[in-house]
């Protein structure tokens, strides 16, 4: 532990909320969901203590909480949202907008299923769905890559001027109590300078933003926008290394497991990694050679690392918890994408609507590679009944 850091008993969606006050973020726009709201309620308080210099936004819908923190970013300020599931829906559109003005907003998006039916349990549904909105997304797997990640995704949204998602799974994480450090305020200023865009809106020095973009040009503003996105995978490595020298914490872009010599391997995003790794204990108890990957950065997506870390001819499981319907996992569609025939792929879909997945389903994956069961050319379905 950092002799200047403070170590508390905290649940996930307080880690966020510690980061986004450490990170002296100066407007927050927010509306409640089940389960984000804790974030906004914490942060709320921590404004009404004095805690944080903060303007606190509370807005009608998502919708015009994303409008706002656009507003507040273009006008040079450091900005911070959180929701969930239909609230993130209610986003799509500013979504895009907020990607377009090239705004560096971080969000906390705790996983929960989509409607219909109602639930508020988790599964990754609500952020894949906005995968091709041009926003980084980071997938945690515990409370304390919460805290960094928060602070990393602003390190890193603030340079390439793109926005960033912090994604962390619905009550496993969010309502869970795990310990965490955190850095002295001092180092945080160290590591996360204070936000200062070159061009905002500004009266005395007036600008024109938004307006139409004709043929001759349109094309350019989106090229650009996806040369930021591939620079970022590059900076995020550097940012997460400085990190590393600060905290002696990792931030990996694939997170992994005794995957070196796995001849089986699986890959999931966010908490689901533990079920895997208790599976891959067992079976390397067995002599078996078996693996686990987890990502946590999804958008960009990590092709090079992905390639780099998967052993020549092993099979993987990678296991979505969301359904691109008609498709099928949409990890698992672009991870075939990135390896071709580096290795063979089989792709499942399980964990939807809050089903957990356990140690012995993680293990039920393994078997099914090693006795040739799983089907490479559709979907598996991890214990569902039919």
């Amino acid at each position: 532990m950092n002799p200047a850091s403070e170590r508390l008993a905290i649940t996930g969606n307080q880690a966020i909320a510690h980061a986004v006050r450490m990170a002296r973020t100066e407007v927050v726009a927010a509306y409640p969901i089940t389960p984000q709201t804790s974030i906004v309620e914490e942060i709320a308080e921590f404004c009404a203590a004095g805690k944080m210099d903060t303007r606190y936004i509370q807005t009608e819908s998502e919708h015009s909480s994303m409008s706002a923190c656009i507003g507040a970013s273009m006008a040079g300020a450091r900005t911070f949202t959180a929701t969930s599931s239909q609230g993130l829906a209610l986003m799509h559109e500013m979504l895009h907008w907020a990607t377009g003005a090239r705004t560096p907003i971080v969000m906390g998006e705790v996983n929960r299923s989509l409607a219909a039916p109602w639930t508020i349990l988790t599964d990754q549904s609500d952020s894949m769905a906005q995968r091709d909105t041009g926003w980084m997304q980071f997938y945690c797997g515990s409370n304390q890559e919460v805290f960094d990640t928060t602070i990393l995704a602003y390190k890193v949204a603030e340079q390439m001027l793109l926005p960033a998602m912090v994604v962390l799974d619905a009550f496993v994480l969010s309502h869970c109590v795990e310990g965490v450090e955190l850095l002295a305020q001092e180092q945080i200023d160290e590591y996360l300078p204070a936000y200062a865009p070159k061009v905002t809106l500004d009266p005395n020095e007036p600008h024109a933003f938004g307006g139409m973009m004709f043929p001759d040009c349109f094309m350019e503003q989106r090229y650009k926008i996806q040369k930021s996105m591939e620079q970022a995978s590059d900076l995020i490595k550097v940012e997460a290394d400085n990190w590393e020298q600060l905290t002696g914490r990792k931030l990996e872009a694939i997170k992994s497991y005794q995957a070196e010599d796995a001849e089986v391997l699986t890959l999931c995003l966010g908490t689901a990694f533990g079920a895997f790794r208790e599976a891959v204990d067992q079976l390397r108890a067995e002599g078996i050679a078996a693996g686990a990957l987890q990502m946590w950065q999804y958008r960009p997506f990590p092709a090079q690392a992905l390639k780099d870390i998967i052993p020549p001819d092993a099979k993987l499981a990678v296991v979505d918890r969301a359904c691109s319907f008609g498709q099928g996992g949409p990890v698992g569609s672009e991870v075939k994408a990135a390896l071709g025939r580096q290795a063979s792929i089989y792709g499942y879909i399980g964990g939807l609507g809050g089903r957990e997945i356990m140690p012995s389903s993680a293990l039920s994956v393994y078997r099914a590679l090693l006795d040739e069961t799983a089907d490479p050319d559709e979907i598996n379905w991890l214990e569902v009944r039919q």
